[in-house]
């Protein structure tokens, strides 16, 4: 199978010069090891800038996004299917600074993100070979840190998510062959 997701997102904060934007593009494929049964990687980029109310300092973040799953069908029907998704998300990128309103960016941080996520999903399948798939986020942890420019470690956090918001799902597609 082949897929992936695209997000852009863009938010103008009151009193900022710029919209902060966020952009991620994460390419995916598997391999059906058993009738019902995938597993596969996805590997992409994500980017985002935020702008700071009336100061003029900005932040940009990127980063190589690495995303091996595996998934598990099972029918409903010969065209709607429940899946489980037991994936292990991971990041790795920088943060640049820019006190003069997004000219001339530095480098200040290194972000590296681990996780372990099983998400559940819908995937509706008007063709044999084309699907729709609409998923939530169910129970995650990511173990995040936060070096600064020489590597030291400056902060880090660890978290723990349970719990699916039905008003905010993720909706993709998948080709299988």
């Amino acid at each position: 199978m082949v897929g992936g997701n695209v997000e852009f997102n863009s938010e103008k904060v009151d009193g900022a010069d710029k919209s902060n934007t966020t952009f991620a593009i994460v390419p995916s494929a598997g391999y059906f090891i058993s009738e019902n049964f995938a597993l596969g990687t996805g590997i992409g980029y994500q980017s985002a800038k935020a702008f700071t109310a009336n100061t003029g300092n900005s932040f940009k973040t990127q980063a190589v996004v690495i995303n091996p799953f595996a998934r598990y069908y099972a029918n409903i029907t010969e065209q709607f299917k429940f899946f489980g998704q037991l994936s292990v998300p991971m990041s790795f990128g920088n943060t640049k600074t820019s006190t003069d309103n997004g000219d001339n960016y530095y480098k200040t941080n290194n972000n590296n993100s681990v996780g372990v996520a099983l998400s559940p999903g819908f995937a509706f399948f008007p063709t044999k070979k084309f699907g729709i798939e609409f998923a939530v986020n169910g129970i995650s942890y990511n173990d995040n840190r936060l070096e600064n420019a020489d590597g030291d470690k400056v902060s880090g956090n660890k978290n723990f998510n349970i719990g699916a918001n039905f008003f905010a799902p993720k909706i993709g597609v998948q080709f299988y062959f």
